[in-house]
């Protein structure tokens, strides 16, 4: 059930690109929980989103936080490139 970076939310047709997944990221970053009009300002950030779309893929990404850190969902083993050997 995790979100991939182009995610489609699951309540609507909106697609994200990777790049609008990093805007939305670092748009969270700058307005936090007690910002007035937050979810309006992190639109305004990602570009050709509304207010009602942000809020959604948020409470998507905060779900699938929860599957991942409750163990639901495992961690990927990830193939080495080797430049961490010792």
């Amino acid at each position: 059930m995790a979100s991939s970076s182009m995610t489609s939310s699951r309540d609507s047709n909106s697609y994200w690109t990777p790049k609008q997944n990093k805007l939305f990221e670092r748009a969270l970053a700058v307005y936090d929980q007690d910002t007035p009009d937050r979810w309006q300002k992190v639109a305004a950030a990602v570009g050709e989103k509304s207010a009602e779309e942000v809020r959604r893929h948020y409470e998507i990404l905060v779900t699938d936080l929860m599957y991942i850190e409750s163990g639901q969902i495992p961690i990927p083993k990830y193939k080495s490139t080797g430049s961490n050997r010792r």
